[in-house]
């Protein structure tokens, strides 16, 4: 029985480097790595050796006569992939496969070669999320290298700790395969230390030989309309870093007092939040949910959550895994806000493989929002309302509504929460050039621009777009960037060693 890839798939391809039979698909050489929403099993080229499964740090990966509920979607997803021709559709010039285990092999490849004679480097890395762990990853698997962390959080693990949702048990379980490295004989870990407020930049580099920013995207984009820091109109990054326990976000951070909730927003934290809220706290309470925040979801007066959607379903921001797995939410209804006809007609055009398809079998009806969220013992629910944009959140001392575009006209809907879901943003980093427009340090291949043996890796180097999988390749070119320069001796030589910089910050932490 072969094996299909699931839900919670990172897409950092480590599946792919173990198959025996090159039967997973698209790797990192071909053309929609990275843009593919997940990575997919041929089921007429496995071989059921579970290496795949064995190797997967999100436990993505499941026999497919284990597949229950939901998850049996995968199967037809995984095989739907491989209908183009009998191969992999980014396989492009590549022959058919000659039989029905065999798919083509590219030519090998050897990308990196250190000198006999390289010695070890001592490597800081800011950040302890995905991309500074997969950069220690390379760096202390394939070099000598000495690594110091460095995160101002009092405990490590970035967007994988305080980002992913609670109730994805599995996405949260590749903090443990990244863990390992915090304990490496050749790392060093600093929590709770502040890179411009306890040390600064130029002391970390004066004792290192080379350092890399891991930073990520510290704050919320802004959605730009009159209204939105009244009262009750939250960004949903405080939401989800108050329901992980973020040390920075207070418990009474969030009420669920009202019963609608508006999320600006339809991308994957979008859905996260709106899932959340409707969930029945019985299934969070076996999760790593913060306290407050469940004894809040028990409270909780919340009956609808509105995903509102500037584009249409077809071009939709979140990924099609994701809204399955609304579908199958107990006692939840979805519902499309059938406000205009064009929604209703990219869902039935849509092909099998378009993001609109996901929706289809959804209920749809011209929503009444002058009735209330509850009325006439309707189930909780969540609305995807397409083609509409805020305009402005309404209220006094606190959010009543949000005035949104129609088809025809703007009009109110009552909310007592708004969640704005448009995007992260990068923060400026004291001592680094920093653009404004993008939210990034400016960068080439990782090097930032005028500070030698200075460089950039996740987030904070491309903006805030891709999963945990995407920091891989993003670590790999930075890492090799790093190591270029220091084989050309372009690296700047450190001042003081690993001594020095723990006197330093002892005396700073006083």
């Amino acid at each position: 029985m072969a094996f299909a890839i699931t839900q919670t798939c990172c897409n950092d391809a480590t599946c792919v480097s173990v198959c025996p039979v090159n039967c997973i698909h698209p790797t990192p050489e071909e053309r929609a790595f990275g843009s593919t929403e997940l990575l997919h099993i041929d089921p007429g080229a496995c071989i059921d050796c579970g290496a795949c499964a064995d190797a997967c740090p999100v436990d993505a990966v499941l026999p497919v006569d284990r597949l229950t509920g939901g998850q049996r979607e995968y199967a037809r997803i995984n095989a739907a992939y491989f209908e183009q021709d009998g191969q992999a559709p980014e396989q492009t010039g590549t022959p058919a496969r000659s039989g029905p285990n065999l798919h083509a092999w590219g030519a090998p490849s050897f990308d990196r070669v250190l000198p006999p004679d390289f010695g070890p480097l001592r490597v800081a890395i800011v950040g302890t999320g995905p991309a500074g762990m997969y950069a220690a990853r390379d760096l202390l698997l394939h070099t000598r290298a000495e690594v110091t962390f460095v995160d101002r959080l009092p405990v490590a693990g970035g967007l994988v700790r305080y980002g992913v949702a609670p109730d994805h048990p599995a996405t949260k379980k590749v903090g443990e395969t990244f863990a390992r490295f915090l304990t490496h004989p050749r790392a060093r870990t600093y929590l709770g230390l502040d890179v411009g407020a306890d040390v600064t930049a130029a002391e970390l580099a004066a004792h290192h030989d080379a350092v890399i920013y891991a930073v990520g995207a510290g704050t919320d984009r802004r959605l730009g309309v009159p209204g939105e820091d009244r009262p009750g109109s939250v960004p949903a990054t405080t939401f989800v870093a108050w329901y992980n326990a973020h040390p920075e976000v207070a418990p009474d951070a969030v009420g669920l007092s009202c019963e609608r909730v508006v999320v600006v927003g339809n991308g994957n934290v979008a859905l996260d939040v709106a899932r959340i809220l409707v969930t029945d706290p019985k299934t969070l309470a076996g999760t790593g949910i913060a306290g407050h925040a469940l004894a809040e979801l028990r409270r909780s007066k919340v009956r609808e959550v509105v995903l509102l959607g500037r584009r249409g379903p077809e071009d939709a921001a979140y990924t099609r895994p994701e809204v399955l797995a609304l579908k199958h939410l107990p006692g939840v209804d979805l519902l499309i806000d059938d406000h205009d006809p064009r929604i209703g007609a990219a869902v039935d055009a849509s092909g099998a493989g378009d993001k609109a398809a996901v929706l289809r079998g959804v209920a749809r009806e011209a929503v009444d929002w002058s009735l209330p969220p509850g009325a006439a013992g309707r189930r909780r629910r969540i609305v995807f309302r397409f083609l509409s944009s805020p305009v402005a959140v309404c209220g006094g001392e606190e959010t009543r509504a949000v005035r949104v575009t129609g088809t025809t006209a703007e009009l109110e809907i009552p909310a007592g929460l708004v969640l704005r879901a448009v995007g992260h943003r990068g923060v400026a980093q004291a001592g680094l050039p920093f653009d404004e427009t993008t939210g990034t340090v400016p960068h080439e291949r990782g090097r930032v621009a005028g500070r030698p043996g200075t460089y950039v890796v996740g987030w904070i180097k491309r903006g805030p777009s891709g999963g945990i999988g995407a920091n891989r390749a993003c670590a790999a070119e930075t890492v090799a960037s790093l190591l270029a320069d220091a084989v050309a001796g372009a690296l700047p030589a450190p001042a003081g060693g690993p001594r020095a910089f723990r006197r330093l910050v002892r005396r700073r932490r006083r």
